[in-house]
């Protein structure tokens, strides 16, 4: 196990989030790449229930892929980190606890640079486990889109198909989920239901206020 002192300076936090199929990992990958073309000692970590293409590779929807270690939680990133790392890439960052905040805060602390890929948002729209704080305390953040499954506009958004299963993390691919643009996107009946109400509830713009002379 590494120690985490305070260390050299350097280290900084970038994210890459957008929606599936929008090339988060490949920009990922890219970036890693680039790293070791500079010779930079770099690790790559994700989470290990994502085992989509294979166990132990991040691979991208392109099929790009890259060796990384599977980590059930994020303090095994701490674990299984060398002392001469100096990049940490963690891929699906969305999955991870919320732990997986205070462990890239310390890396980047000690001068490590952290690349985090991941989802921004659940497939209701709503950010996803650690991404809210991780955005707000990142030093780079880059969104990109995907492309809308209906209609071929920039897409935000994950749309998972009808299933009965509700739960916020559901591992799957293009046979469960699609790309959509705002327009095309399908939010939840209580949200749907929410804003009807709140639009009714809205003063009548026939209705005349009393003013002060």
């Amino acid at each position: 196990m590494v120690g985490l002192g305070l260390g050299q300076v350097g280290g900084g936090i970038e994210v890459v989030c957008g929606p599936m199929f929008s090339g988060k990992t490949e920009e990922l990958i890219r970036r890693v790449r680039r790293a070791q073309i500079g010779r930079q000692k770099v690790q790559i970590f994700k989470p290990a229930i994502d085992d989509r293409y294979h166990k132990t590779k991040v691979v991208s929807h392109s099929s790009q892929s890259i060796e990384s270690t599977p980590v059930v939680n994020s303090l095994e990133i701490l674990q299984k980190l060398y002392d001469s790392t100096r990049i940490v890439a963690i891929d699906e960052v969305q999955f991870f606890d919320e732990a997986v905040i205070t462990v890239i805060r310390k890396l980047a602390r000690r001068g490590i640079r952290v690349i985090c890929a991941g989802l921004d948002q659940d497939s209701d729209g709503m950010p996803f486990g650690p991404m809210p704080v991780l955005l707000a305390i990142a030093d780079h953040v880059q969104k990109v889109q995907a492309v809308c499954s209906l209609c071929g506009a920039p897409a935000t958004k994950s749309f998972r198909k009808p299933t009965d299963n509700r739960n916020q993390v559901m591992v799957g691919e293009q046979d469960m989920y699609e790309a959509r643009c705002r327009y095309h996107f399908e939010y939840n009946d209580e949200e749907e239901e929410l804003l009807n109400y709140t639009y009714a509830l809205r003063p009548s713009a026939s209705v005349q206020t009393d003013t002060v002379n």
